[in-house]
């Protein structure tokens, strides 16, 4: 018994009617006093179904065959429960009455309101909720009973009802790291009698996405000048890679120059730059040739980036995990060395004059490639949670909480390429008929920016069976049948890899 409401209504436009009543409408109240004493005291024995048979007048009727045009009575039931709930609000009754049916839709509900599941609706809507439940459930990924506080007094009550929150599939991609997430409470009481909260396997989280393309590369270095074009024969310009903001040269390759050409001997090419590393060839001297710029040294390899530790957060609208750390970017390479420069002279097989008696120039290093993105931290596996409480009054009678599995936490993508070096440029060569003289040497490559480091895996998605803020739950009248939690994210090191999603009962966030 849940109280006796002794007044009955069956005028002044209310569109309810109380089995049992008079018509002699002298005794009956104004439609706002009735209403507003309705909604203070407890449901009458008559209106409840495991006591007894419920007529019209007790509140609204739903079943998934309805219509929503109906006028909600047990003959022209409406067909959804969100129908069922706005016109219980509206009419005052605040009690819906739901047969022991499937009904895929996510539903909110708000205030005082009780739904009254378990319904027989082929045999007068006679209870049943004992052998067969009413099934709510929907789309993957979504939410299928949300409740939330109509004020501090505010209570929902639910009775046999079977609430299913959809497992993810693998293989669909666009719910990667989704939950499955039976009902939440949000800062209401809630009473729930003879009901299931089952939640399904959640999804696992996203790889950390991949770059489809390599950091910038370095151009090609600038060719040498020709002998005897001038006294001293400058090299070209060096390239330069711009891989940071213009302000900072601290990450930007350039090559090494070229060597000069003059008279004897001939100039040595620069080393590239970032690095102290010399790699500029060596000017012609004597009997010596001159000898190209070397390769530049590599960009250092990011460090990759940590596993995800953290417990993640609740809300109303569900669950947001914790993802792994991005790896750091790669460093800069070293822009190849300048190519020796050549020695000239005048005369025989030389130059015509010694105003113009310098060597080739040595061709100038090429650009050292950028170094590449940090990976991006792999996504947190979803969660599996029968209830999600936030700062809400449970209550159970005979009620069973189940989870699926977390999702595994996703992989920690792999680090953006470093860019390629620019070639080195040629050196300058000898003009026709100077058959005493030299080339001057190509410059060196520039090196390869170093890769991005892997990004930090995802942590497991949970297993739980209430999820809440605030006031911990009392478990009685509950059992709780919990799944397995999902393992972290794998990432490049034993620090990287993900934690493990937590398995438990009850949970605080």
């Amino acid at each position: 018994m849940r109280g006796i409401f002794a007044f009955a209504v069956i005028c002044c436009g209310c569109d309810v009617v109380w089995p049992n009543v008079t018509e002699d409408c002298e005794f009956l109240m104004t439609c706002e006093h009735y209403r507003g004493l309705w909604n203070d005291v407890e449901t009458p024995a008559a209106c409840v179904p495991s006591e007894s048979a419920v007529e019209d007048g007790c509140g609204v009727f739903v079943s998934s065959s309805g219509d929503d045009g109906n006028a909600a009575t047990k003959e022209a039931p409406v067909k959804t429960l969100a129908a069922a709930l706005s016109l219980a609000e509206a009419n005052g009754t605040r009690r819906v009455y739901a047969c022991a049916e499937a009904f895929e839709e996510a539903v909110e509900v708000t205030g005082t309101v009780t739904i009254y599941g378990g319904l027989d609706c082929a045999n007068g809507w006679g209870w049943v909720g004992g052998e067969r439940k009413t099934t709510l459930t929907a789309g993957a990924g979504q939410i299928p009973l949300l409740m939330r506080g109509g004020g501090a007094e505010a209570t929902v009550r639910v009775e046999d009802v079977h609430v299913q929150a959809r497992g993810i599939e693998p293989e669909d991609a666009s719910l990667a790291g989704a939950s499955s997430i039976a009902a939440v409470a949000d800062e209401v009481g809630v009473e729930l009698v003879r009901c299931v909260l089952e939640a399904g396997d959640a999804a696992a989280g996203a790889e950390g996405a991949a770059y489809e393309e390599s950091a910038m590369g370095g151009a090609m270095g600038n060719s040498g000048s020709e002998a005897c074009s001038a006294q001293i024969v400058v090299p070209g310009a060096s390239p330069k890679n711009d891989c940071g903001t213009p302000e900072d040269a601290s990450d930007d390759s350039s090559g090494g120059a070229g060597g000069i050409g003059q008279e004897d001997p001939g100039g040595a090419g620069s080393k590239g730059s970032p690095g102290a590393t010399p790699n500029g060839g060596a000017g012609e001297e004597g009997t010596m040739l001159c000898t190209e710029g070397t390769a530049g040294a590599e960009g250092a390899a990011g460090t990759p980036g940590e596993g995800a530790t953290g417990l993640g957060e609740i809300s109303a609208a569900g669950y947001t995990g914790a993802t792994g750390s991005d790896g750091t970017q790669g460093g800069t390479a070293q822009g190849g060395g300048g190519g020796g420069g050549a020695k000239g002279g005048v005369g025989e097989g030389k130059c015509m004059s010694a105003e113009s008696a310098g060597g080739a120039s040595g061709g100038s290093g090429g650009a050292g490639g950028c170094g590449g993105a940090g990976g991006r931290g792999g996504g947190a596996g979803g969660a599996s949670i029968a209830l999600l409480s936030l700062n809400a009054k449970l209550g159970f009678e005979d009620v069973t909480l189940k989870t699926g599995r977390g999702g595994a936490g996703g992989k920690g993508g792999a680090g953006q390429e470093g860019g390629d070096g620019g070639e080195g440029g040629p050196g300058g060569r000898k003009p026709e008929g100077a058959t005493a003289l030299n080339d001057a040497c190509a410059g060196g490559r520039g090196g390869k920016g170093g890769a991005g480091g892997q990004g930090g895996g995802g942590r497991g998605g949970h297993a739980i069976g209430i999820a809440y803020q605030g006031t911990a739950p009392s478990m009685e009248g509950a059992m709780v049948e919990v799944g397995e939690a999902g393992p972290g994210g794998p990432g490049a090191t034993a620090e990287g890899e993900g934690q493990a999603g937590v398995r438990a009962e009850v949970q605080a966030f």
